[in-house]
C-alpha cells in the first residue's frame, strides 16, 4: 500500500499509551494536566482551522461525559469528553439534518472565537495530528453513546481503560470498540471509471464505489461482491491501495483499485440511485469544475485521492 497526501484523518504517529489505559491512578494524575477536546453530537469544538482544547476544570465539560484518553501528544496527555447533554442558548442555530450540517453552536464558557462544527467541514483544514485525534475521539465517544448496555445480558455497562472498553458488572462481559472495514473502489476499464451516486446525495455528486465488508469474506471477495450488487458490472483483478479512517461514524475505509471485466451498468435501486463511466477525458472536466453532470469530488475523502492519481497515473 501507498502513502498518499491530502487525505484526512491519515495518521500522523500518535503516541496512544495503550500500555497507560489500565493504570487508573496514572491516567488520574494525567488528567490533572490534560488537555481536552469537547464533542457535542459528534462535532468538535474548533477555532479556525484548529482543534480548541480546554482544561479539565473548564465550564465547558461541565455537562460531560467519562473522559476518553487519546494518548500522548508531545508528552501532552489528550482527552476527549462528550457534551451532548450541553442544550444550546435559545436563539442558537438548530441541527440541521440532510448530507452536511452546516450550523454553528457556540458554548458561553469556550473561547469568543470557538464553535462546534461538522467535521466534514474542516477536516481537511487540520493538521494531521489534529485529524488522527479527533478521528479517534469521534469514533469512540459514538461507541460509548450507542453501547450503554451489554450485548450479553442486556443490563447496563461502564466506561472502562480510560474509554477503550466497556465493563457488564451484571454478567462480567467486556466490549471492545469497533472499527467497521468498508472497501471503496475505483473500478476501471480501460480509459474509464465507474463512478456511483447514493440516494440523498447533494445534486451533482458521485464517488467510488463502496460497501461494507460482510463477515467470513476477503477483501476481494467484497469487492466483487459490491460492485455487482450495486451495478452488474464484473470485476476480475483486485489490488489493495491505500487505506483512510473515517469516522462517520467508525470506519476503516480499504481503498482498491479493481479491474472491470463488463461494462454493461444495471443498477440496483435499493444500493445505488445511479452510476455511470467517465472517460479520462470527462474527469479533466469533473476537477476543473466544468463537467455537466458530476461536481468535483469532496477533498480529504479517500475517493478524491484514488480518482486524481489514477487520472494522473499514479496508481500504478
Amino acid at each position: 500500500m501507498r502513502g498518499f497526501d491530502g487525505m484526512a484523518f491519515g495518521g500522523s504517529a500518535l503516541d496512544r499509551a495503550a500500555h497507560l489505559r489500565k493504570d487508573d491512578a496514572r491516567i488520574a494524575d494525567l488528567w490533572k494536566a490534560a488537555r481536552v477536546l469537547p464533542l457535542w453530537r459528534g462535532k468538535p469544538l474548533v477555532t479556525g482551522t484548529f482543534l480548541t482544547w480546554v482544561d479539565p476544570d473548564s465550564a465547558v465539560l461541565k455537562s460531560a461525559g467519562r473522559p476518553v484518553f487519546l494518548g500522548l501528544d508531545d508528552g501532552i496527555a489528550r482527552f476527549a469528553c462528550d457534551i451532548s447533554d450541553w442544550s444550546p442558548e435559545a436563539g442558537a442555530d438548530a441541527v440541521e439534518q440532510g448530507f452536511f450540517d452546516s450550523t454553528l453552536q457556540r458554548h458561553p464558557a469556550a473561547p469568543d472565537d470557538s464553535a462546534f462544527v461538522e467535521l466534514r467541514g474542516v477536516m481537511t483544514a487540520l493538521s494531521p495530528r489534529d485529524g488522527e485525534l479527533v478521528a479517534t475521539a469521534k469514533a469512540l465517544l459514538h461507541w460509548h453513546r450507542s453501547h450503554a448496555f451489554c450485548a450479553a445480558c442486556g443490563a447496563p455497562t461502564q466506561p472502562e481503560a480510560a474509554g477503550w472498553q466497556r465493563g457488564c458488572a451484571a454478567c462480567g462481559a467486556h466490549h471492545f470498540p469497533r472499527t467497521d472495514p468498508v472497501v471503496i473502489m475505483l473500478v476501471a476499464k480501460g480509459n474509464r471509471l465507474l463512478l456511483g451516486r447514493s440516494p440523498g446525495w447533494p445534486e451533482g455528486m458521485y464517488s467510488c464505489l463502496a460497501g461494507f465488508v460482510e463477515p467470513g469474506e476477503t477483501l476481494d471477495a467484497a469487492v466483487r461482491r459490491e460492485v455487482a450488487e450495486e451495478t452488474g458490472v464484473m470485476v476480475g483483478d483486485v489490488r489493495v491501495i491505500a487505506t483512510q479512517p473515517w469516522p462517520f461514524p467508525a470506519s476503516l475505509m480499504i481503498g482498491c483499485l479493481a479491474v472491470a471485466t463488463s461494462d454493461a451498468i444495471s443498477c440496483d435501486p435499493e444500493e445505488i440511485e445511479d452510476a455511470l463511466w467517465l472517460s479520462r477525458e470527462d474527469l479533466v472536466q469533473v476537477f476543473g469544475g466544468t463537467h455537466p453532470v458530476v461536481r468535483p469530488p469532496r477533498k480529504g475523502a479517500i475517493a478524491q485521492t484514488l480518482i486524481e492519481n489514477w487520472l494522473a497515473d499514479r496508481l500504478e
